[in-house]
């Protein structure tokens, strides 16, 4: 394999891709006037897709992050607490009562009411993973009042609590019930939201800056901020996410004090940042990330099972992970889908991604199915450094193997939107695009999207249809010990491998960098900007 010299092309076609990206960028950040007490970040992404229910993209997440705020949070010992509400269980454990604290308001000056968090919740249930699960134990979700939202199930459901605190993929943030009433299908139009900060839709420019300000009429909780749990204290006027796709303009900008923030600057270059004695580079997200492969169900090639597995052969971690990172201090080869160090560790069903050289396996496969030479097309973003290096990297494994491979180039954003497309390759589609989850995402087999086999209807994109492995996400949910969970758990990882429901590539913890004028960076699965203090 000729990895280094693919390597070498895509950093050369790269940077003239970036030049003129960069230029914009840093016209924005030389050019825009700073105010007092406004923070200037580099995100991993720009950000064009503004509702966070409709997709999982981490950029729009943490601009969910931003503006909304969710019933209950998780702190940093992983425990559910609340954030917006208050719960009680009754003693058959059928029925959730949730109380809103007080002094809760919209960015509108609307107060958030109970039938806001019902209309939020049946949007979210009807496009998360983990909610579509939950709404099908639910018999009834109602407003008993302005305040007291009543969650009935149909039979009890141990992971009520957890699911709607969970910190991504999606969160459950709360929106106002007329937006909220807009189809789970259908992007939202406008963007209000309960949260710390405020989104100025009159200064977006996709592609160019995010920009939020300070919710003065925002009331944090008493308790220390911890993750997504506690005060969201704000203590700035402004955040504003200034885009900038090639990482040495942003890591001039942070040295030389134009910004003050990025969230995850490349890997080889950090030792321009950690010489500099006025920024602070740290992992803030312990737990780190997956990177993995998601191959399209809906048509050919990997319509055939057999043809899935060749790609499972033929992709290999150390080469992606190398290419990605570079530094193995910062990944490490990872087979269990719920993330190695977890309680639901596992490797079964993972050694063809765990053994390295399987190029003669996956040729040997493709012969068996009848590989009739159908282009695999794989999206490329070129415009993100956590996943501009994976597809090129997996299109020439890939090719090793006997693949024809059609790698299509396209920014982040639009990788994003495509990927919902059902059409075929040839029509606009897809059949393989490459992405990252933070742990928390895939931990266990309910929250894990990639496990959601409801076929094209309700799975995530890629759109497996197995109610073999729903089933088993079924006994998953109702098993009665931790011992039962783990052993159904490592079944589903077995079975996954087998149909190749998507291909973990390792795990990675990339950090982030700070100037020095920040106090109270919180370390969270998801970047927080509130608790942080700038001083000038």
């Amino acid at each position: 394999m000729q990895l280094q010299y693919i390597g070498s092309s895509v950093l050369t076609g790269g940077f003239r891709r970036y030049t003129l990206v960069a230029t914009v960028a840093l016209a924005a950040l030389t050019t825009t006037p700073v105010a007092a007490q406004e923070i200037r970040a580099v995100m991993h992404s720009g950000l064009r897709v503004l509702d966070p229910i409709i997709t999982t993209a981490h950029i729009t997440r943490n601009h969910g992050y931003m503006i909304y705020d969710t019933l209950l949070g998780v702190d940093e010992n992983m425990k559910p607490q609340p954030q917006m509400a208050d719960w009680k269980v009754s003693d058959d454990q059928l029925t959730y009562t949730f109380t809103l604290r007080d002094d809760l308001k919209f960015h509108d000056g609307k107060p958030v009411t109970a039938a806001d968090v019902v209309a939020s919740l049946n949007r979210w249930g009807k496009r998360d993973t983990a909610g579509q699960m939950l709404m099908n134990y639910t018999q009834s979700l109602e407003a008993k009042d302005d305040k007291t939202v009543v969650l009935k199930l149909k039979e009890p459901f141990a992971y009520v609590i957890d699911l709607i605190a969970k910190p991504s993929a999606v969160p459950a943030f709360i929106m106002p019930a007329r937006i909220a009433q807009t189809p789970g299908t259908e992007a939202i139009k406008e963007h209000i939201g309960s949260g710390p900060f405020r989104f100025v839709e009159s200064e977006y420019q996709p592609g160019v800056q995010v920009v939020y300000e300070k919710f003065e009429d925002y009331v944090p909780r008493k308790e220390p901020a911890s993750w997504t749990a506690g005060g969201k204290v704000v203590k700035v006027n402004r955040v504003v996410w200034v885009n900038t796709p090639d990482a040495q303009t942003a890591i001039n900008a942070l040295n030389s004090g134009e910004i003050d923030y990025i969230e995850q600057p490349q890997i080889d270059l950090l030792p321009l940042l950690t010489a500099n004695d006025e920024v602070t580079v740290d992992t803030l997200n312990p737990l780190g990330y997956q990177t993995m492969a998601r191959l399209n169900f809906l048509h050919p090639p990997f319509d055939n099972p057999k043809i899935r597995r060749a790609a499972l052969y033929a992709l290999e971690q150390k080469p992606v992970l190398g290419a990605l990172i570079g530094n193995p201090e910062y990944y490490s080869v990872c087979g269990s889908m719920y993330g190695c160090g977890t309680p639901l560790a596992t490797d079964a069903g993972a050694e063809p991604i765990l053994t390295e050289n399987n190029t003669d396996e996956a040729k040997k496969l493709l012969k068996e199915a009848g590989y009739d030479g159908t282009p695999v097309v794989i999206m490329q973003p070129t415009d993100v450094t956590s996943v501009s290096p994976q597809p090129v990297i997996g299109a020439q494994l890939l090719r090793d193997a006997g693949f024809k491979v059609d790698l299509q180039p396209m920014d982040w954003q639009t990788l994003v939107t495509r990927r919902a497309s059902q059409s075929a390759p040839s029509q606009g589609g897809w059949n393989m695009f490459f992405t990252n989850w933070v742990i928390p995402e895939v931990w266990n087999p309910i929250v894990n999207p990639m496990l959601n086999s409801g076929g094209a209807k309700q799975a995530w994109f890629g759109w497996p249809d197995d109610p073999k492995l729903d089933e088993m996400r079924i006994n998953f949910a109702k098993a009665k010990t931790d011992e039962e969970r783990k052993k159904i758990a490592a079944e589903i990882q077995k079975h996954a491998y087998e149909t190749v429901n998507y291909i973990p590539l390792g795990e990675y913890v990339p950090p982030s960098a700070w100037s020095d004028k920040l106090s109270g960076v919180l370390k969270s699965p998801i970047p927080t900007f509130w608790n942080i203090t700038k001083k000038e």
